[in-house]
């Protein structure tokens, strides 16, 4: 990089941080109206930058002085505005996944440096993400505006390329608010199980950017880089952890970005569900480049551990157990749980709960006995560090116990 290249940036994350104090001191998402307006849609907390930029809605304007538009401008059309994310069943083929503009503000202004060298440090800055988040998800069960709700709806559909066919609803104004469609229902067989009567398959929860590793310490290698991140911090519970997932463990991580089927399914079955544990935490993205740097987001953030015992035989065996984490993430209001009561017994494929407005992320964890052999095609491009798309139902591994 030439030194005038090295300034430029200086002065691009000078800016950054001058914007993200008058953000902080001034509170203006404080004070917004909590319900949803017409004629906003254009511009929303899930508008991928480049078309926010486009069609020249610059919402930031209400929170930054005007001196900072013009670099605001060129910063969210210019830089880090996504990732590659490769096709299964295509090797060559990749897509470059734009970030809605909220997440590409967090990334900026929050994640270029450690929690200890950005604003972050700040609690603050914190508490304005939790707030922030907690309105934007006020904002999208507002029902009291159906004429809001539906150019929301309509608008969403455009820019991200819903397919209404395979919704149980496939009629926009039938949705009392955002949330109720964000987090719409497929018709049944929509996301067919594969191998349904093979009890040691694992297959994804989600519609989603998949990573697997064949053990916690590659994961914390390839993909996950925060210096604080470790089993126990994760599952918020040492003796649970030391006692269930030793050194060893397999891990998934599913990302789920805003266009995606925002319900989550039960990886492997037939099992039996234990406890939840509700973890409060942060609202910090979970976008890579904020999991790829040197910031743990995944044992940071507000987050639900489902601990189940699953029997890979299917025979009524020895069980295993296995931990599903949902964690939250920036402007993600909350968490849902639908079929995940302690001591029901569940099969792979079964809706197990969903996430109000917002992307965010499952993580599986498997302990050694498991033997969980992940698929190759998935295992090779998580080891270069590239996301899979896959959807629910789609194989990712077998147990070998």
């Amino acid at each position: 990089m030439s030194s005038a290249q090295s300034e430029d940036q200086a002065q691009d994350h000078e800016a950054m941080a001058s914007a993200l104090e008058h953000l902080v001191s001034s509170g203006p998402l404080h004070e917004t109206d909590e319900q949803l307006q017409s004629g906003t849609s254009e511009h929303t907390a899930v508008t991928p930058g480049p078309i926010s930029v486009q069609k020249h809605s610059k919402w930031w304007g209400r929170f930054f002085p005007d001196r900072f538009e013009s670099t605001m401008d060129k910063l969210f059309a210019s830089h880090h505005m996504g990732n590659y994310v490769a096709i299964r069943g295509q090797p060559e083929k990749k897509i470059f996944e734009s970030m809605p503009i909220y997440v590409r503000v967090g990334m900026h202004l929050l994640f270029f440096k450690s929690k200890e060298q950005s604003f972050l440090r700040y609690k603050s800055v914190e508490d304005l993400l939790k707030t922030v988040s907690i309105r934007q998800g006020k904002v999208y069960d507002d029902e009291s505006n159906p004429q809001a709700v539906l150019e929301h709806i309509q608008s969403f559909i455009r820019t991200y390329s819903i397919n209404l066919d395979e919704l149980q609803q496939p009629d926009p104004s039938q949705y009392p608010n955002f949330n109720s469609f964000f987090f719409r229902k497929l018709k049944p067989g929509a996301r067919p199980i594969a191998e349904p009567e093979n009890a040691s398959v694992v297959s994804s929860c989600a519609d989603c950017r998949l990573t697997v590793f064949s053990d916690v310490a590659e994961a914390t290698k390839f993909w996950i880089k925060g210096e604080g991140f470790t089993l126990d911090r994760l599952i918020g519970d040492t003796n649970l952890a030391d006692r269930c997932f030793p050194p060893g463990s397999s891990i998934a991580i599913f990302r789920l970005a805003p266009a995606d089927y925002h319900r989550f399914h039960h990886s492997v079955g037939p099992a039996v569900c234990g406890p939840t544990r509700h973890i409060p935490g942060e609202y910090f993205t979970v976008n890579p480049q904020a999991v790829n740097a040197d910031f743990d987001v995944f044992s940071e953030n507000r987050r639900d551990v489902l601990t189940m015992n699953w029997n890979p035989k299917g025979d009524g065996g020895p069980s295993i157990p296995v931990a599903f984490v949902a964690i939250g993430a920036m402007l993600v209001g909350s968490i849902g749980w639908t079929n995940a009561t302690q001591g029901s017994s569940i099969q792979r494929g079964d809706e197990c709960g969903y996430y109000a407005y917002g992307g965010s992320t499952n993580i599986l964890v498997f302990p050694p006995e498991a033997k969980i052999q992940w698929d190759q095609d998935l295992l090779d491009n998580s080891r270069k560090e590239i996301e899979t798309m896959v959807r629910v139902g789609d194989r990712i591994g077998i147990s070998n116990a």
